[in-house]
């Protein structure tokens, strides 16, 4: 008897799923098994190896792949340093939950890649760095810590607290012209970078503050580093051992900053006239050298050794170079004192003169002070500030409410009755001047008499 052959087509649905399960079984077993040697392999490969096959299998993936990724971190003010990775398997715990760590993801196609890395990504970088300036917080340096000689290795000669001054230049007690004179000149010594570099000259400017007491002058530094956004130095010269180490405190100054001196004719013996040494002193002058003598008797205790020369070179010596972006301000209540060498053009290069305050600046406070810009006392105000000399630390006291029941009234007449007084004294002062220049012209006419 013949075999019975089974039609062709319920063969092939018979043996299909047959394939499938088959199929889907060896996919399964595939799986497993790359999944096991994958463990293995993270296990017991030593990192460098499986970090190398990652590198050239990201690269081969790459080749293929038509869009091009580039992961920006967050920058936080530390400075990138290069880490060895340790090939141990072991793992450091901490109870202290780690920062968490941001970054910007940019993805573009690979036609872009011209126009990312040269317009865009260059945009975002000068973009980051005006962000940082605006935002970086300003800091106030002093060399006088008992024992900042003593600092171990890598720790700075300064130490610095926060600069939180609020002085800007719309606070100034000052005329507008000479505000907006000096704010020019600011700022375009910021931006003159490339112009001091085609000049052959360092980057940096002097700034000399001259005036009476009480007229603004460390304002003045304050607006200027606000207006800025530069940090300040203030050098006190008294605390300086030596020439040499007052290189090393300008070396540790960092651009974008201002040096400051103030007092310069009170900190150290600056202020001789070199052409007057030969000169014979007279008796009123030797009085006052051993008075002047007696007063700093103090301040040389502190051995400091820095001269003429030295502060000199620290100005605009060859090391005064370094870093550049700097401002060099002096301040003196007494610029007569001062050696000429110290305060020439050059190395002070702005001569700003702080008189006593005049009816602009006045006005000026008013608004601060007292948020008016017009009052019917102005003009009596005006009168008396054309015939008396008054301080804008002065008019500031008088201006400033003492109790909440003074307002604007109270305290102008405060100020005009001062200012009254002020007149009044000076014109017994100036009274009393003339009599004593009149008595030696009586006492000869009576002697010829």
């Amino acid at each position: 008897m013949t075999p019975k052959m089974m039609p062709m087509p319920n063969m092939m649905a018979r043996m299909m799923p047959m394939t499938m399960v088959e199929m889907w079984t060896t996919v399964g077993s595939t799986i497993a098994s790359v999944m096991f040697f994958g463990a293995i392999i993270r296990q017991y490969c030593p990192y460098e190896v499986r970090r190398f096959f990652d590198k050239y299998t990201n690269n081969l993936m790459s080749f293929f792949n038509p869009y091009i990724r580039i992961a920006i971190h967050e920058f936080t003010g530390s400075q990138a340093r290069a880490h060895k990775t340790s090939s141990s398997s072991s793992r450091s715990m901490s109870l202290y939950p780690e920062p968490e760590r941001r970054f910007y993801r940019l993805t573009f196609h690979k036609r872009y890649r011209e126009m990312i890395t040269e317009d865009y990504l260059e945009h975002v970088v000068t973009k980051g760095k005006q962000v940082k300036a605006k935002n970086r917080q300003r800091k106030l340096y002093t060399n006088s810590s008992p024992n900042y000689r003593y600092s171990s290795h890598g720790q700075s000669m300064w130490s610095h607290i926060p600069f939180e001054h609020p002085a800007t230049f719309e606070t100034l007690a000052m005329e507008p012209e000479i505000k907006q004179e000096i704010m020019e000149d600011l700022l375009t010594f910021r931006e003159g970078k490339d112009y001091y570099a085609s000049i052959g000259k360092a980057w940096k400017r002097g700034y000399l503050l001259y005036g009476p007491p009480g007229t603004g002058k460390s304002t003045m530094i304050a607006a200027m580093a606000n207006l800025l956004n530069y940090h300040v130095y203030d050098l006190e010269l008294t605390a300086v051992k030596d020439n040499s180490e007052l290189k090393k405190l300008l070396i540790e100054t960092t651009s974008k900053s201002i040096i400051v001196m103030e007092d310069i004719d009170c900190s150290l013996d600056l202020t001789g006239e070199r052409k007057k040494k030969e000169e014979k002193p007279s008796e009123d002058e030797k009085e006052k050298v051993k008075k002047e003598i007696s007063r700093r008797e103090p301040k040389e205790e502190s051995g400091s050794k820095v001269t003429l020369s030295g502060l000199l070179n620290f100005i605009d010596g060859l090391w005064s170079s370094s870093g550049g972006e700097r401002l060099i301000v002096f301040t003196t209540n007494h610029v007569e004192k001062l050696d000429p060498a110290l305060i020439r053009r050059g190395r002070m290069d702005k001569h700003i003169e702080l008189s006593y305050c005049s009816f602009e600046g006045f006005k000026v406070l008013a608004k601060n002070y007292l948020r008016i810009e017009a009052h019917p006392m102005f003009d009596s105000i005006e009168q008396l500030m054309k015939e008396t000399k008054i301080t804008p630390a002065d008019i500031a006291e008088y201006l400033m409410p003492k109790s909440p029941r003074e307002d604007a009234e109270k305290c102008l007449s405060k100020l005009i009755r001062a200012l009254e007084e002020a007149k009044e004294k000076a014109a017994k002062e100036r009274a009393d001047e003339e009599t004593e220049d009149n008595e030696p012209a009586k006492r000869d006419a009576l002697s010829e008499d």
